[in-house]
């Protein structure tokens, strides 16, 4: 089955994540833009709550261009979305506020190593390799140590019960 370049890009990022704080930053910034008589609370002196949802939004959008700082960026947009409660209109009527959050905890919680490609199996050699004395540290006999792989003992060990 093959996959769409878009899938594959889609699921190289927190996509859904930056998504959701996109649009909660959005719907924050449309709330502040609401008429006079629907407005909670304008916020601190107007002017933080114009600049929070902006830096919301800009924040999702890092997200899904730059997955490598997705740790901050979700981290920054959580404590906004938080302070947006009181900056802008109870979070956008709350609905807002519940978007950014659900989107930074999509965003942090993400693994760039779900959808990774199974690795290889190793190729066994045909002929056991010679032991020589400088594989381990000092003092230590191959034939009982655990720090190298079971497959490339060439017997098996004292101490593993076998």
């Amino acid at each position: 089955m093959t996959r769409s370049a878009f899938w594959n890009w889609r699921h190289a990022r927190p996509f859904w994540g930056g998504l959701f704080v996109v649009l909660g930053g959005v719907e924050i910034f449309l709330t502040v833009k609401a008429p006079l008589p629907v407005v909670v609370h304008v916020g601190m002196q107007g002017f933080i709550g114009y600049l929070l949802p902006i830096v919301l939004a800009l924040l999702g959008v890092l997200l899904i261009v730059n997955p490598a700082q997705k740790l901050f960026y979700s981290l920054v947009a959580a404590l906004l979305a938080l302070a947006s409660w009181i900056t802008s209109n109870l979070g956008g009527f709350v609905f807002g506020l519940l978007l950014a959050l659900v989107g930074s905890a999509l965003a942090f919680a993400w693994s760039p190593d779900k959808n990774a490609p199974a690795p290889a199996e190793p190729v066994e050699p045909d002929q056991p390799e010679a032991q020589s004395d400088d594989d381990g540290p000092p003092g230590v006999q191959p034939e009982t140590s655990h720090s190298r792989p079971r497959h490339r003992r060439p017997s098996p060990g004292l101490l593993s019960g076998e």
